[in-house]
């Protein structure tokens, strides 16, 4: 699972900060969390293909998290044989795409699937495949607002071929079998089962994005112990009346957030286009007085989350 942080800005896109979203690439496709105005720019510089786009989820209808949807739209209406694109987002999301469509006259090349969220006190999901399951959570900002998880999976345990081979199952399809979940026989009669040649059931890995929120229940329910979170630290502590009447963050409540979740990692994103680039350090700072090791993100950075240990 890579991760490529398109964008790390909020509220304008500036010279030196583009808006946000997220692009994260599994072994079947990929997901697009957030679509900040000119976000397809990133794409570009990147190298990033827009064909295994399979999801746009949007968190809220705000402009500088969704304005670049039409853009991607009309980019990967560019591509031959495009399959059909899942738009997921607050109720609102159809309306706002379909206007845009409609004033514009764009012609997109593929199906739209919508999946529009209700606001909810609960964790939900809002689709699940064999690649992964996403779920939502009610964040608290000014509009409805939604925080994103994306979970893998469990795989199966390891596989001990010198157990396999003491209990005198030959090495070939049989191994595959137990592999696979199936009981096999022995020459002698006897029934094998998985459990007795695999170890324990392994996690799947886990991202979460979270921004535009207040620190809040729905933000524990997204981040909690994800491998990789994205999470909004717009401003900095000396400004935390402001974050307050804003329905943002400071760097500190983000990650006092994330220490509470057991959050693995941390990067901070969404940050307020008053402090320059050269304020990135003092963000980052602030940040790891709680959680150390925490980052602050740069445009065009991307992410690896390895497959958890045994």
């Amino acid at each position: 699972m890579q991760c490529f942080l398109l964008g790390t800005g909020g509220m304008m896109p500036m010279p030196h900060r583009r808006l946000s979203s997220v692009l994260v690439r599994t072994e079947l496709q990929d997901y697009l969390l957030d679509a900040g105005e000119g976000i397809q720019v990133s794409f570009k510089e990147l190298g990033l293909g827009i064909k295994r786009l399979a999801v746009v989820a949007i968190t809220h209808l705000h402009a500088d998290h969704c304005l670049g949807l039409p853009g991607i739209l009309m980019l990967r209406s560019q591509v031959e044989q495009a399959s059909g694109l899942t738009i997921v987002g607050p109720v609102g999301i159809k309306r706002f795409v379909e206007h845009v469509r409609s004033d514009l006259r764009s012609r997109i090349t593929f199906p739209i699937r919508y999946v529009e969220l209700r606001p909810n006190e609960n964790t939900a999901v809002a689709l699940k495949n064999d690649d992964i399951t996403l779920s939502w959570a009610k964040l608290n900002h000014s509009v409805d607002c939604v925080g994103y998880r994306l979970q893998e999976p469990s795989r199966p345990g390891r596989f001990h071929p010198e157990r396999a081979s003491a209990l005198g199952v030959p090495q070939g399809p049989l191994w595959g079998r137990l592999q696979h979940g199936d009981d096999v026989e022995t020459q002698d009669g006897r029934i094998i089962r998985p459990n007795d040649v695999m170890g324990h059931t392994r996690r799947g890995r886990s991202l979460a994005f979270a921004t535009d929120t207040r620190p809040c229940p729905g933000l524990d329910q997204t981040i909690w112990q994800a491998d990789l979170a994205f999470v909004e630290g717009m401003f900095m502590a000396s400004d935390k009346a402001l974050a307050k009447e804003k329905y943002h963050m400071t760097v500190i409540e983000a990650a006092t957030a994330a220490k509470r979740a057991q959050v693995r990692r941390l990067v901070l994103t969404h940050i307020s286009p008053r402090y320059a680039n050269a304020e990135r350090r003092t963000l980052q700072d602030q940040a790891r007085t709680v959680f150390p090791g925490a980052i602050v993100g740069r445009d065009l950075q991307d992410f690896v989350i390895p497959m958890p240990e045994d």
